[in-house]
This record gives structure tokens, sequence and C-alpha cells, in this order.
């Protein structure tokens, strides 16, 4: 009985490997213009979730992850997409680059669920004080703005 049962959940575990997740990167319509060492560190830190350009580990491809990953990246384009920066307003690039301070210096950002399997995406000291400068500069050119 026990093997019955065994092989039961085995089976319905491969079936559900199955299930297709849209792993499709939509199209950068307005990518984030920065220096290079910017657009780095977001890179290393914040695209695979942050932008059109996620790279889809191996893992991602095994139920229960893959739904996982799956809405976690689309919940996180919602709030902030480097792939359509430029198409934002100054104010709310402000806004967004506020947020992202807040997000790194209380250590939200990177996520420790993606830094446990990608160690080479959290972020130095040095690194989140190039991203303050940044920072700083959109918020400056808002109040220019205004």
């Amino acid at each position: 009985m026990k093997k019955k049962v065994f092989y039961s959940i085995l089976i319905i575990l491969l079936l559900l490997q199955l299930i297709p997740i849209n792993r499709t990167n939509p199209i950068v319509e307005s990518d984030l213009i920065a220096s290079e060492k910017i657009k780095s560190i977001f890179k290393k830190s914040c695209y695979d979730c942050h932008s059109n350009e996620t790279k889809y580990p191996v893992y991602s491809y095994i139920f229960p992850v893959s739904l996982f990953l799956a809405h976690h990246i689309e919940e996180a384009r919602d709030e902030l997409n480097f792939s359509n920066w430029e198409a934002m307003s100054v104010s709310k690039k402000s806004t967004k680059a506020k947020e992202i301070i807040e997000e790194i210096e209380e250590k939200e950002m990177p996520l420790l669920s993606y830094t446990l399997m990608h160690r080479e995406a959290i972020l130095s000291s040095e690194e989140i004080e190039e991203i303050k400068k940044w920072a700083e500069e959109i918020q400056n050119k808002n109040e220019a703005n205004q």
C-alpha cells in the first residue's frame, strides 16, 4: 500500500512538471539609460525580476518553483520595470528611485530568496552608495522640473 501511495505521488509530481509556465520576455521598450556602473549593478542584482530581460535558471523549470517564480516576476515587473524606465515621467522616476533606496537600505531588496541562489546579486556598500548618488541625481532633476 505504501508503495502505491509513493508511486502515485511521484507520478502526480512528474505530471505537474508538464504545466506550461510563460517564460517569455516582453520586448524592451525604453530601457534604463544610466552609467555603465549603475547598469551593471542593476543588471546583476535587479534585472532578473525587474526587467524584460529575465534569465530563467534551471530550477525555474521545476514545479512548484516555476509557479512561484513566474508569479514573483510578474509582480516585480508591475512594481518596477527597468525595461520601461525611460517611458516614465521625471516625477515617477524620482518616486521609484526613492523607493529603490528605501528597499536596499532596509535590506528588502534584492530578496533573500534570490540572493541565496545568486550570491553575486548581494549589493556591496560601495554599490549601494553608487545607487544613492544615481537616485539623488534623479530627484534633483525632478526638483529642477517643478
